[in-house]
């Protein structure tokens, strides 16, 4: 909770003291500002997210939410919401307009200073909020990306600069598998590490949040591979819990290396072209930190360190021409005459379990278009969507909702099954 003048008062969703069933999304930063509270219910409406604010001033104030419908079309938006600002729920249902936007929530008349604030989910299918803002004249916020950013600054009173810096010999940033591995070297090497992750999980798509086993031929890496692997259990299977475990046991018993789970970085400061530091912040609270080192390690899985800092970089298949390279025996498909923007797809792990006992699941009409008469209670690695018109990484939030319509279409027409 932040404040910048008696007439206003803003509040970023993430920042929530008790987020109830909401989860905190930082996936999509990038593309559109900020990470946000998700209500990833399964159909299911999830607990209130609550949490309690200091207005500067009593009176009336009007209440925008950034949030998102993002299954827009002629029904019911799929993640309806509502704010309840000391036990008054506002007048507005909010996740109804296409797009990140700021929506009016209603107005309140705010009679005491330590004032209580909920979100309400109404349906259980990704209702999203990323900020609250009460003013007290009828103004929305601003919306365009870089605009809302330096806005953002503003209010909660960030600097340019973060408050608290911290050097080392070598800073990782990405606690997937090549960040566990890469820190594990350095720190046997005797160096002071910093594996930076954006995730409460270590691992990546091999963590309990994804789900995807290790494999591959080691070499010599073997024996730190085998500290940080997820075994060969099924695709999405909950067994890849145990693994974490000991991945995370594996890290933290290496007295120089410091972990930060939960930090994000968003930029790299370069001088002569090389990094000189990053700045990171972190998912729930916001706070940001700088981290200082002579060596850097991308690994972000998109190379956005690399980015940040101006490296040469290109997205999409290359001319066959470019390196002179060519498969004759897949032709077109492996070695293109002309370079375009294919690449490979998102996939999307999921599962389903057998109750024993009747279990109701809500009609989706958001995901029909998506799934026709396709039926499913599992998803594996094949499970994959790409498109040339969409950008795997500026798209990223569109493909992952796309992949959400995919699965509770699919899952609701098996349930229509007398066996399921």
């Amino acid at each position: 909770m932040n404040l910048n003048d008696r007439q206003h008062v803003f509040i970023e969703a993430e920042n929530f003291e008790n987020k109830g069933g909401w989860v905190v999304d930082p996936q999509f930063v990038e593309q559109m500002g900020s990470p946000y509270l998700l209500a990833h219910g399964l159909g299911s409406p999830v607990e209130n997210a609550r949490t309690r604010i200091e207005f500067p001033a009593m009176g009336q104030y009007h209440v925008w939410v950034r949030t998102k419908n993002w299954a827009p079309g002629n029904w019911e938006a799929a993640g309806r919401f509502k704010l309840i600002v000391n036990r008054v729920e506002l007048e507005h249902t909010l996740g109804t307009k296409p797009g990140w936007n700021w929506q009016y929530a209603g107005n309140v008349e705010i009679n005491e200073t330590s004032t209580s604030i909920e979100l309400r989910d109404l349906t259980g299918f990704e209702g999203r909020c990323d900020a609250i803002y009460f003013c007290s004249e009828y103004q929305e916020p601003l919306g365009q990306l870089e605009e809302l950013d330096n806005w953002r600054k503003k209010m909660v009173g960030e600097s340019d600069r973060p408050n608290k810096t911290d050097s080392f010999d070598v800073v990782i940033v990405g606690g997937r598998i090549a960040g566990c591995a890469a820190a594990i070297a350095a720190a046997e090497k005797g160096l002071n590490v910093a594996l930076i992750h954006d995730r409460p999980i270590l691992g990546g798509n091999a963590s309990s949040e994804t789900r995807v086993h290790t494999e591959g031929i080691p070499w010599h890496s073997k024996r730190i591979i085998s500290m940080i692997n997820t075994k060969h259990w099924p695709n999405g299977s909950p067994l890849a819990k145990q693994d974490d475990r000991k991945r995370h046991e594996n890290i933290e018993k290496y007295e120089n290396i410091h972990l930060y789970l939960q930090w994000r970085a968003f930029t790299a400061i370069t001088e002569n072209n090389s990094i000189e530091s990053v700045d990171t912040r972190h998912t729930a609270t916001g706070e940001t930190r700088r981290f200082n080192a002579p060596f850097f390690i991308d690994c972000t899985g998109d190379g956005w360190l690399g980015f940040w800092a101006g490296a040469e970089m290109m997205y999409g298949r290359e001319p066959v021409s470019k390196y002179d390279e060519s498969w004759p025996k897949y032709g077109e498909l492996w070695s293109p005459n002309e370079g375009d923007n294919r690449v490979m797809g998102s996939s999307v792990l999921w599962r389903t379990i057998d109750t024993g006992e009747p279990v109701d699941f809500p009609q989706v009409p958001w995901s029909m278009e998506v799934v026709g008469n396709f039926e499913a209670i599992e998803g594996t690695w094949h499970w994959e969507f790409s498109h040339n018109d969409l950008h795997q990484v500026n798209d990223s939030e569109i493909i992952r909702d796309h992949m959400f319509k995919a699965i509770y279409g699919s899952f609701y027409n098996a349930k229509q099954q007398p066996e399921n």
